[in-house]
Parts: structure tokens; C-alpha cells; sequence
């Protein structure tokens, strides 16, 4: 079979321009991406269009996103649409019927076990700081004041209530049984005395300015108890003058003394009278008087003390000694006294005090009295006791006994304990403390208030949002292959389309230059 040149001319001239246009397409396509890094010798060095290019992509892709196609404006009205609203809302609703309906154990069993341990550290810390916060406003004049009016409202509130209701028999015995806890461990507290002694000692101070004379500060009946004291003691005195003068010691320095006066006597008298008096009076004379008077002359004494008319002068002047020494000012007693004794005198009456507070049978009998006050109170009204204790009283009585070290530690106590409890004590299922159809309510608004204040948020956050930066970083992240991966995946259809359209347009061009090339060789 024989084939026309010219038909063969013309097939293999559309054949190779339709090649020639395929192949052209693609290997434009594939040095889109190939090689990924430069080729050649000197300047013969080729690379993929989108390889070298790919910083200047990266950054055009970036600015596209982030000015064109995801603009702050659009991510702001994106999440303030309707569909995010309603899943929003979803979400709070889901959130809050699983914290209020669900059955819940204690914080301790719910809490992981770190979370726990730092909620202990920081509870551990809250009752001291309490505490001493408390023992600081306890001692303000703000604190007085507050409690004196809510002891006054509490009186006017409570008058008519009768104690029984209050002070039941378990509420009794359990306030005996905490006030001889309390009792017991102030009387063998070291510091009980220490205590009593520095308040003798500013008493004691205190009176140092005080020119109130002494017999104003003593009851009446004292005055006269002291007065008798003094007269029943006179004869027991003067039975201890006569033991003092058996004494050989102490009757050497009564002569040797009556001697020296006589002798100064004697100096003052004339010539013959001085004569006269060495004459009769001598030492055996003087040693005979005091044997006299030690033998007689208390007796006789006595006897003249126990005269009616006797004692009168003796009580009237007693009276008189004991009313001159009461009617000197407290000042003028504790000068007299001198820093020493003042300070033995606030030791010896701390230890007695002491003493009788940590006796037994002190506390008993105080435990008793206030058994006994309790039991009695429990048929009259609270207004009836109430009204014997001023309030400012009570309320200053309270301050003080606040700032006491002592209620300091019971207040610690206390708050540990209720936060440990707090710890330890089941939640339950928090809806059944609440009203019916609470937590719906709680959700709505919850839901209101938080999507008002995400609104007012996102503008804010949007803006430091570099939309931009993070496409241009994530392009740049990416590599080569997966970067070709990912075009190819979206534009494979129309690469291919190319490569074919390069095979027709080839052909094409293969056709026109057959024409051409016969109509030249015509």
C-alpha cells in the first residue's frame, strides 16, 4: 500500500507540533514545583517556579488571607453571628445543668488530688490571718461601738424571751463543761501569774499619781475592823514586851539605852540635883526597874488597859492613829513604800492570787456559783438579765477578752475547723438548695452576661490577631512535597486539561504549518 507523501507530510507535521505543545504543558507544569532545589553549573542553575519563589508566595498568600479573605472585621462579625450565639448558649446551659444537677461528693473527693493539696496550703494560711485580723479589730473603738449597739438591739430584741429556751439542760452542761476546760487551762497557764503581776504592778503605778486619801478607798466596815484589830492587840503586845525583856540580849540594849538617857537627863539639871540623881539612880537602879516592870509591870498595865474608861481613851486614840493614816493619799503611801517593796508587794499578792486560782476547790466552788446562776436564770426572762449588764460594759469587757490571746487560739480553732469540715462535708446535688427551675434562670443570665462581655472581648482580641503572620508562617511550614501535595490535590483536573489543551493547540499549530509550508512549495 502505497501512502500519499503529502498526507504523510501533513501527519507527521500535526503530530510533531501536537508533541510538541503537549510536552511544552508539561514540563511548564512540572518545573512549577521541580526540582525543589537549584540545579546546574554556574549560571546555569534551575529550580522550581513556586521553590524559588516560595518566601515572595508565603507572603503574597498571607496578605491575601489576612486583608482580602479573613479580614478582623470578618472574624469579629463571624463570631458574634447568630449560629455561634445559639452554641454559645448550648454550651453554658450544657455546663450549668452538669455543675447543678449532677450528684456531687465533698471538695475533698471531688478535687484532684494537686489541686487539694494547694487548696489545704492556702486554707492553712486563712484561719492565722483571720485570727489576727480579728484580735486587731477587737481592739478599735469601731468594734466597741458595733457590739455595744448589738448588744443594746439584742436586749430590746430579746426581752421577752425566756432563758429556758435558750439554755437548755445539753446547752448547760456543756457550758459548764467548756468553762472548767477554760478555767483549768488559764490557772496552770505559765503566764497566769506573769499576768497578775505586771497588773498589780500598773495598779500599783497608777495609784502613784492617785491623791485620793486611802480611807475614801476602803469599805466603812474595815476601817472599823482594823480600829479593834489594833485595840484586841495591845495586851498581846505588851505579854511580848515582857518576853522581850526575859531576853538577856535585848535587856543589855533597853538598860544601855534608859543609861544614855539618863546620863543626857542628868547634863541638864544644876550641880547638887546632878549630884544627887548619880547618887540614887545607878546602874543596879536601872536593873532594878526593868526587873520590876518585867516581874509587875505588865500586869499592871494590862489591868489599866482593861479599865472602862481606859480602853475608851485607848480606842479613841487608836481611832484617831488609824483615821490620820487613812487620810493620807494613796501617793503618799506607795512613796513611802519605795520601788522595791512596791514591786514585793505586786509579787507576793500575784502568787496568793495565783494560788487561789489554780486550788481546786476554787474552781469547784467558782464551777458551782455558775451552775447555781445558770439554773437560777433559767426561770427568769432574757431581758431580766440583760438588764443588769450596761452595754457599753459588756461591750468592753467583750473587746478585751477578744484580744486575749487565748480567744485568739479558739477563733483559729475554730475557723480551721470549719474549713476542714467545708473539705469533708458532701456537696450533694446543688439544685435541691436552690428554687425550682434556678438553674435555668442562672444559665440565661449567665449566658447574657458572659456573651455581653465576650462581645465587648473580641474586638480587642481579633486585633491582636496577625492573621497574615500566621498564614505566611504556616505556608512557609510546609514542605515542598507537601505544598505540591496540596495543589495538586485542588488543580490536578485542570493541569491535566493544560497538558491536553498543549497536545491540541500543538496540533493546531502542526495543521497551519502543513498549509503554510504547501502553499510556499506550490
Amino acid at each position: 500500500m502505497t501512502w500519499d507523501p503529502a498526507i504523510v507530510e501533513a501527519v507527521i507535521t500535526i503530530a510533531l507540533g501536537a508533541l510538541a505543545g503537549g510536552i511544552t504543558n508539561a514540563v511548564a507544569i512540572w518545573m512549577l514545583f521541580h526540582p525543589y532545589e537549584p540545579r546546574g553549573l554556574g549560571r546555569w542553575v534551575i529550580q522550581g517556579a513556586i521553590p524559588k519563589n516560595r518566601a515572595r508566595l508565603a507572603k503574597t498568600v498571607g496578605r491575601t488571607v489576612g486583608q482580602r479573605l479573613l479580614a478582623p472585621e470578618d472574624l469579629a462579625r463571624q463570631l458574634s453571628a447568630p449560629p455561634v450565639r445559639e452554641a454559645f448558649d448550648r454550651a453554658v446551659r450544657g455546663f450549668v445543668e452538669a455543675a447543678f444537677e449532677v450528684e456531687r461528693r465533698s471538695l475533698r473527693d471531688e478535687l484532684p488530688p494537686a489541686v487539694l493539696t494547694e487548696l489545704e496550703r492556702a486554707l492553712d494560711g486563712i484561719a492565722p490571718a483571720l485570727a489576727a485580723r480579728f484580735a486587731e479589730f477587737a481592739g478599735t473603738q469601731e468594734f466597741r461601738d458595733g457590739l455595744g449597739d448589738a448588744l443594746e438591739r439584742a436586749t430590746r430584741e430579746l426581752a421577752d424571751r425566756p432563758v429556758s429556751d435558750v439554755l437548755t439542760a445539753e446547752r448547760r452542761a456543756a457550758l459548764r463543761q467548756r468553762v472548767e476546760q477554760w478555767v483549768v487551762t488559764a490557772a496552770a497557764s505559765p503566764e497566769l501569774e506573769a499576768t497578775l503581776r505586771g497588773w498589780f504592778a500598773r495598779q500599783l503605778v497608777r495609784m502613784e499619781d492617785d491623791r485620793t486619801p486611802l480611807l475614801e478607798r476602803l469599805p466603812a466596815s474595815l476601817v472599823g475592823t482594823v480600829e479593834r484589830a489594833i485595840a484586841s492587840y495591845l495586851p498581846v503586845a505588851l505579854d511580848r514586851l515582857a518576853t522581850l525583856l526575859a531576853n538577856p540580849e535585848t535587856r543589855q540594849r533597853i538598860q544601855r539605852a534608859l543609861h544614855e538617857l539618863f546620863q543626857r537627863f542628868a547634863q541638864d539639871l544644876l550641880l547638887h540635883e546632878r549630884i544627887v540623881a548619880r547618887l540614887v539612880v545607878t546602874e543596879r537602879t536601872i536593873e532594878r526597874l526593868l526587873d520590876t516592870f518585867e516581874r509587875d509591870g505588865v500586869d499592871h498595865l494590862a489591868r489599866l488597859l482593861d479599865e472602862p474608861a481606859m480602853r475608851t481613851e485607848v480606842a479613841r486614840s487608836v481611832n484617831d492613829a488609824v483615821v490620820s493614816f487613812l487620810r493620807r493619799p494613796m501617793a503618799e503611801h506607795l512613796t513611802n513604800l519605795g520601788a522595791e517593796r512596791r514591786e514585793r508587794i505586786a509579787e507576793t499578792a500575784a502568787g496568793y492570787a495565783a494560788r487561789a486560782l489554780r486550788d481546786p476547790a476554787t474552781r469547784t466552788y467558782a464551777i458551782d456559783r455558775l451552775d447555781a446562776a445558770l439554773a437560777a436564770a433559767e426561770h427568769r426572762t432574757l431581758g431580766d438579765v440583760l438588764r443588769h449588764i450596761p452595754a457599753d460594759r459588756a461591750a468592753a469587757w467583750l473587746a478585751r477578752a477578744a484580744s486575749t490571746p487565748e480567744v485568739r487560739a479558739w477563733f483559729k480553732e475554730g475557723v480551721s475547723a470549719a474549713l476542714a469540715a467545708m473539705l469533708d462535708r458532701p456537696i450533694g446535688r446543688p439544685s435541691a438548695w436552690l428554687p425550682e427551675g434556678a438553674h435555668q434562670r442562672i444559665a440565661e443570665q449567665l449566658s447574657i452576661a458572659l456573651w455581653e462581655w465576650i462581645q465587648r472581648q473580641v474586638p480587642i482580641v481579633v486585633a491582636q490577631l496577625d492573621v497574615e503572620a500566621m498564614v505566611e508562617h504556616k505556608v512557609l511550614g510546609f514542605s515542598m512535597e507537601r505544598l505540591e501535595q496540596i495543589v495538586r490535590q485542588t488543580t490536578q483536573r485542570e493541569l491535566d486539561l493544560i497538558v491536553r489543551l498543549g497536545y491540541v493547540l500543538g496540533g493546531f499549530v502542526g495543521v497551519a504549518a502543513w498549509v503554510v509550508q504547501r502553499l510556499l512549495g506550490d
